[in-house]
């Protein structure tokens, strides 16, 4: 059956701004000796196979080579606690990229799922900030990069990236992350965030 997700993503890695990785296509090497990053995805609008996922959230832990297209990420998924059995079987099947869409580009990268762990969570998109806090395993918040006299948002666009290929940039607030065995944080790395819609059948 058909799937469709909308909604808003923000993402912060350990990499200095701007992360190689978002702007080469995942063909740079990133700025330290692996990239770590956490993608935050709301579902404003969603539905997998007739179930509607509205208002949940999910993000992707991602451990990886420098190069990112040299695939054998470490992956696992946070998954918002009030997620019901069926909402947590779809966006499973939609993560993993079993059913298609932007989230397949992905799929053969990864080496290793570390897991999908249910945690309380509380995301916020406002204006030029995003955060969001996933129980005591990650708290994060981004600030878009505005510059020039007009002040707008500073984007990269045609950019290859799961989640939009326009991103706007931004640098951390704060950040820690300790999850999957995965840890890193630092107020002024890179982030980057936009809308995303996703879909397939």
């Amino acid at each position: 059956m058909a799937w469709s997700l909308e909604g808003t993503y923000f993402e912060n890695c350990n990499c200095d701004a701007i992360c190689p990785c978002t702007w080469s296509g995942l063909t740079e090497r990133a700025t330290h000796d692996r990239c770590m990053v956490v993608l935050n995805y709301h579902i404003d609008r969603g539905s997998i196979d007739g179930v509607d996922v509205s208002g949940l959230t999910f993000a992707i832990v991602a451990d990886t080579p420098p190069v990112m297209l040299d695939g054998n990420w470490r992956v696992g998924v946070l998954l918002d606690d009030k997620a019901t059995q069926q909402q947590a079987q779809g966006l499973g099947a939609v993560i993993s990229g079993q059913k298609g869409g932007p989230p397949a580009m992905l799929s053969s990268l990864v080496g290793e799922m570390l897991g999908v762990q249910p945690l309380p969570v509380s995301y916020t998109a406002d204006g030029r900030r995003h955060s969001v806090q996933w129980g005591n395993a990650v708290s994060m918040e981004l600030e878009d990069f505005h510059a020039g006299p007009m002040q707008q948002p500073v984007r990269l666009e045609n950019v290859f990236h799961p989640s939009n290929s326009t991103l706007t940039v931004g640098k951390s607030v704060r950040a820690q992350v300790s999850v999957f065995g995965i840890e890193f944080g630092q107020a002024g790395t890179s982030g980057a965030s936009a809308p995303y819609a996703w879909s397939g059948e």
